[in-house]
């Protein structure tokens, strides 16, 4: 008899193969996959015919709004990300059709519905969800077969949706973040740095004990050995307490920052990135997460000045119109795109593994691109805010904390790789109903974990 206990998760390595050394898919089918994302926000909230305070009057009314979030949002998504793949084109021109349809319908009956003074809030806060709903199926989809492995996280360069992960997190905490704002804070930078990262350093310690406890798979090309996501927005967070620049210049400091790092890659340093070679030091087991800080500190830095300049640069004085808004994002946005073809075909491929110069501009540019479709549909379906939308946009850390939760449940109960497609759908749809019921009755219980 064995007289070692079995492993808790006894496919670790087949799963680890499963997500490794994958090429990913083009940039067109990446934006096209959040397009489709934020084309059904956008034709739910064209749907909305109340208001997030109306529908929390009682609990039947609030919790009737949510299904609806879920019917056409969700569940959309969900099917699209899987079992839809194939025809993700012909879902976002059907998509694109049916909101010019219903907006030219509604457009005639009546006008946009407006609501709130701030413009941009509820086009950020849209946009922030956007993004973690993404998130938060993709983690756990990835591991079924019936995820497209085109859309998994690529080994070496490429661009894939899941790669969009982690950039699209550093850059969505810049665009809310206290310094794009220009809100000075009253403590000294070490008591600014330790109140923002001890919470991110736990949960780092936590994640690192639990997966090796659990023996849980963990894909090292990823970010290391023993790093993780939460060491990542940690040491974002160190260094950019340290260096506290104006917002008006942390984007100077932030492309100095990048072309620096480009730099130090194009010159040797990529090829040891790269290499499945590691020693047995912590830089050599982790030299991807370390190295990677750079990319995603130039990234934050410029994340905060563009959201300054967009939304925040006339904070004192009164409101730049919702027009000029729009006009200098999407001049950003195609600004961006020009620089990532360029950085693409000229000075290095795209690489999430290494943050270079490339994935910086194509996570910006992506997330840009996500924000000002919402921007440009503010006369069409107002300022509405969903309730599954405020649910999240609450409680975001929260919500991606249950979510990986619920996703190491899934893996250590079921072989995620071996289930059927219909049984893949059966328990994607529970996994993602839960994780919203989760999440709205924290809401509706009155907790709150963000601020503005």
């Amino acid at each position: 008899m064995d007289s070692f206990p079995k492993s808790l998760n006894p496919n670790k390595h087949l799963r680890e193969q499963f997500v490794s050394n994958l090429p990913g898919s083009s940039m067109l089918e990446v934006s096209a996959l959040l397009n489709n994302v934020a084309l059904l926000m956008l034709l739910r909230h064209t749907f909305c015919s109340q208001t997030v305070n109306d529908a929390c009057r009682s609990l039947k009314s609030y919790l009737a709004s949510v299904a609806l979030d879920y019917v056409f949002l969700v569940l959309p998504t969900l099917l699209i990300f899987t079992v839809l793949a194939e025809w993700v084109y012909i879902c976002m021109i059907g998509l694109l059709l049916l909101l010019v349809f219903f907006t030219a319908v509604k457009r005639t009956y009546s006008l946009p519905y407006m609501e709130g003074p701030n413009a941009s809030r509820a086009s950020i806060s849209s946009y922030r969800v956007v993004t973690m709903f993404i998130t938060c199926l993709c983690i756990l989809a990835v591991d079924f077969r019936i995820y497209p492995r085109d859309y998994a996280k690529t080994e070496t360069y490429g661009t894939s949706l899941m790669d969009l992960g982690v950039g699209s997190f550093v850059l969505m905490n810049a665009v809310t973040s206290r310094q794009a704002r220009n809100i000075k804070s009253s403590m000294s930078w070490w008591k600014a740095a330790f109140k923002s990262t001890t919470p991110l350093l736990l949960l780092g310690f936590a994640r690192l004990a639990s997966t090796l406890s659990l023996d849980y798979q963990v894909h090292v090309g990823e970010y290391g050995v023993n790093w993780n996501f939460f060491f990542t927005l940690a040491g974002v967070s160190i260094l950019t307490s340290i260096l506290n620049v104006p917002a008006e210049y942390s984007g100077i400091l932030g492309s100095v920052i990048l072309v620096g790092y480009q730099s130090w890659l194009t010159n040797g340093l990529n090829v040891y990135l790269l290499s499945n070679e590691r020693g047995t030091d912590v830089i050599s087991r982790n030299k991807e997460g370390i190295f990677s800080l750079f990319g995603y500190w130039g990234m934050y830095l410029v994340g905060v000045q563009v959201s300054y300049y967009l939304f925040f640069e006339n904070h004192t004085t009164k409101q730049r119109s919702k027009h000029e808004t729009r006009i200098r994002i999407c001049l950003l946005t195609i600004m961006f795109w020009i620089l990532t073809l360029l950085i693409d075909r000229y000075v290095e491929r795209i690489s999430r593994r290494m943050c270079n110069l490339a994935y910086v501009t194509w996570v910006v540019a992506q997330n840009l691109q996500l924000l000002a479709l919402r921007l440009l549909a503010d006369n069409i379906i107002g300022h509405k805010t969903l309730c599954l939308e405020r649910a999240f946009d609450r409680n975001l850390l929260a919500s991606f904390l249950v979510a990986n939760l619920l996703t190491g449940l899934v893996n250590l109960s079921v072989d995620t790789i071996f289930v059927s497609p219909l049984s893949a759908v059966l328990i994607l749809v529970s996994y993602s109903l839960t994780l919203c019921v989760v999440m709205v009755l924290i809401d509706f219980s009155g907790v709150k974990y963000k601020f503005w």
